[in-house]
C-alpha cells in the first residue's frame, strides 16, 4: 500500500545526484506490533507484506560483494520476520555492521522471549523509536502501555551492555514530534533525555536522533484530514538549508522494499518513486550494479524538504548542528 499524495508529486526541491554506495536499507516486510500515528510506512498487526527468501537471499549476495559498510532492517518490526535471525547472523559473518530499527516493545512479545539476547550476542546495533522522555507524548503517538513497555525493553538492553559506551553494542534512540513542527536541536534534546529516563528511569543510551515527521502516509493522511498539509509544506519549505543538501542520506544509501525492489531512501520507497538507472522504470536488487550507481539522479518530490528543513533530518538524526 503507497501515499496517495498527489501534490508530493512535483517539486521545485534542488537537483541531486548520488555518490557512492555505504548502506543497504532492506524494508522486511510492514506487519508489526504497534500501529503509531506517525508511522510512514502505516505499518500494523494486520499487515502481511513480507520480502521471500529469494530477496533475502539476494541481499546476502550483494553484501558478500563488499563494499557496502551497513545493512540497516527496518519494517514493520523486522524481527517480526522468520528469516530475521537467520539474515542477520550470516551478514554479522560477512563483517557487515547490522542496525535493528527496533520499536523495543517488540522485546516483550511472544515468541520474542530472547530476542534482546540474540542481538546483543550478533553484536546488532539498535535504533530505537522513543519519540518523548514522557509517558503522555510516547503514548499519544503509539498507544496506551507502550512507554513503560518501552522503558523496560531498555532496561533490559542496558542490563546486556547496550548504551554503557561500549562501541559494540551500541544503542541509540529516535525522536520524532508529536504533530506538524520541526523538532528541537539534537544536542538540547540529547542532554534533556539523557538527563531525565537516568534520573527517572535509570536507562542509558549512546546517541539521540531526531527526526521530521514526513507527510506521507500515515502522518500526510492526518494532516489532510485536519487541514493542516499545506502548512506544513510550507513549513518545511521555509525552513529549507542549502547547506544540507550534501549530507542528505540518499546519497549513500539506497533503500529496497519487501519486494526487493529499489529505491533512493525509504520515503521514496512509500510514494512508489524508484530509483531511476537507465532505461527501467523499476530496478530489482537481483539486477542492481553497485558500480553504477554514482551520479545517478536521485527523485525528489516536496517531502524531501523534510530532510532538508532546520538542522536537517534523516535515519541517522540531524545533518547540521
Amino acid at each position: 500500500m503507497h501515499s496517495t499524495l498527489p501534490r508530493l508529486r512535483e517539486s521545485d526541491f534542488s537537483a541531486i545526484r548520488r555518490g557512492g554506495l555505504k548502506t543497504l536499507q532492506a524494508n522486511l516486510g510492514y506487519r508489526c506490533n504497534l500501529s503509531c500515528l506517525h508511522c510512514h510506512v502505516a505499518a500494523g498487526p494486520n499487515r502481511t507484506e513480507r520480502m521471500d527468501r529469494d530477496t533475502i537471499d539476494t541481499i546476502l549476495a550483494v553484501l558478500a560483494r563488499g563494499g557496502i559498510e551497513t545493512l540497516d532492517l527496518t519494517g514493520g518490526a523486522p524481527e517480526l520476520h522468520p528469516d530475521f535471525r537467520d539474515l542477520v547472523t550470516r551478514v554479522r559473518a560477512l563483517g557487515v555492521r547490522v542496525i535493528d530499527r527496533c520499536n523495543l516493545t517488540i522485546l516483550a512479545e511472544p515468541g520474542q522471549e530472547d530476542l534482546a539476547e540474540f542481538l546483543a550476542a550478533a553484536g546488532v546495533e539498535i535504533i530505537a523509536s522513543l519519540p518523548g522522555d514522557l509517558r503522555e507524548a510516547v503514548e499519544a503517538q503509539r498507544g496506551k502501555g507502550v512507554f513503560d513497555a518501552s522503558i523496560a525493553g531498555l532496561k533490559r538492553l542496558n542490563a546486556l551492555g547496550y548504551g554503557r559506551g561500549d562501541s559494540a553494542l551500541v544503542l541509540s534512540l529516535v525522536y520524532n514530534p508529536q504533530g506538524p513542527e520541526l523538532p528541537p536541536a539534537q544536542r538540547d534534546l540529547e542532554a534533556a533525555y539523557r538527563a531525565r529516563l537516568a534520573e527517572e528511569h535509570d536507562v542509558r543510551f549512546d546517541r539521540l536522533y531526531t527526526l521530521a515527521n514526513m507527510p506521507i502516509q500515515r502522518f500526510g493522511s492526518t494532516l489532510i484530514s485536519k487541514g493542516q498539509f499545506d502548512a506544513y509544506l510550507q513549513l518545511l519549505k521555509a525552513a529549507h538549508r542549502a547547506d544540507n543538501l550534501d549530507s542528505v542520506m540518499c546519497r549513500d544509501l539506497i533503500s529496497i522494499d519487501w519486494r526487493g525492489f529499489v529505491y533512493d531512501c525509504d520515503f521514496n520507497q512509500m510514494l512508489d518513486l524508484p530509483l531511476r538507472a537507465g532505461t527501467r522504470s523499476r530496478l530489482h536488487l537481483r539486477d542492481l550494479d553497485v558500480g553504477r550507481l554514482p551520479g545517478l539522479p536521485i527523485q525528489v518530490a516536496d517531502h524531501c524538504y523534510g530532510c532538508t528543513a532546520g538542522q536537517g533530518s534523516s535515519c541517522s538524526g540531524a545533518l547540521a548542528g
